[in-house]
């Protein structure tokens, strides 16, 4: 990528994206306020970017939505990893298509290549714009810089954020120079994004990135933990599935994942329920060997306590759920 945008957050980077979207979408010699109808947006089902209006408007769970509904128009969603509907939703007024390479809050679902390759196709051949959410699967928690990088193409607009200050607020657009340069003074702008000190923290963290092995163990402790948890599996038929990449891991359930998140926390292990049913796991970039020993450890001791104590309903559940998936 060629320029990038300091924003505060990863929501704001997201805003920023969708404006550069619909600028770029605009002919450089159209009046500004004639309408311009390249402006449609496709998100994927199952999304999450973020809970500012913009952002939220091309997020597809309604829990997010409804409360503020209506939403920016010109938005619609397309079946997860479905070429077929991404070709039938496609048309000439679409000026971008948005996705997560890896979908973070709807349960650790990686982008096909399939999909990733169609849709970098449809968008070059409109001139529209691929843009990546890389605000939880970017910067190294897979095993490399960007999720994204595991295929043959890039996109034009990456929003990344979560690690890029190391916890600090800090947010970035990454961009083509195409896209950079239909940007001209006041059409965007952040009073805070890219403060000295921010930066200053991010450098260091990159720099940290660049220099140790952080990238190579967050792949190798990420395979022993799927490891782990698939062995796991065969003890405890409720896991159904083990998905992720490097440090980032949905262990999907066929049963409620509530009161494991709960009976973690009694034993000093954080984790996260999300869509009811898969327990995400985002361990730290510097876990080790030993602390994925001792996570395991706790783990299973979870697992055995909740599920003695699980009630009739939730063991019929796991058989209705098991049926539907």
């Amino acid at each position: 990528m060629d320029r990038i945008f300091f924003s505060n957050s990863g929501t704001e980077a997201i805003e920023g994206c969708l404006k550069l979207a619909r600028l770029y979408s605009r002919p450089a010699d159209s009046p500004i306020t004639a309408a311009n109808p390249k402006h449609r947006i496709l998100a994927i089902e199952n999304s999450f970017h973020g809970r500012t209006f913009g952002a939220v408007s091309i997020t597809a769970t309604e829990k997010y939505r409804l409360p503020f509904s209506p939403l920016v128009p010109g938005v619609d969603f397309v079946k997860f990893n479905d070429v077929a509907d991404l070709e039938s939703k496609f048309d000439k007024n679409v000026c971008a298509v948005v996705l997560e390479t890896i979908q973070g809050e709807g349960g650790i679902y990686p982008v096909s290549e399939a999909f990733w390759n169609r849709a970098r196709a449809l968008t070059s051949q409109h001139d529209a714009l691929l843009i990546a959410d890389e605000i939880q699967c970017g910067l190294g928690r897979t095993g490399r810089y960007f999720a994204y990088q595991k295929f043959s193409s890039r996109p034009d607009l990456v929003a990344v954020a979560k690690p890029l200050a190391a916890g600090l607020p800090l947010g970035a657009i990454l961009a083509t120079d195409a896209v950079a340069s239909r940007v001209s003074p006041g059409v965007h702008g952040t009073t805070f994004g890219g403060g000295p000190m921010i930066c200053a923290v991010s450098l260091e963290f990159l720099n940290i990135l660049e220099k140790t092995k952080i990238l190579s163990n967050a792949a190798a402790r990420g395979t022993e933990i799927r490891g782990g948890i698939q062995k796991l599996a065969a003890k405890y038929p409720f896991i159904k599935e083990v998905r992720g990449e490097g440090l980032m891991i949905g262990v999907e359930l066929t049963v409620d994942g509530t009161p494991f998140v709960a009976e973690a926390m009694k034993r000093g292990l954080l984790i996260n329920c999300t869509h009811e049913f898969t327990l995400r796991l985002l361990p730290a970039f510097i876990i080790g060997a030993n602390q994925v020993r001792e996570f395991l450890g706790i783990f299973e001791e979870v697992l055995g306590h909740v599920s003695k104590s699980m009630p009739a309903t939730e063991t019929a559940r796991h058989a209705v759920h098991t049926a539907a998936r």
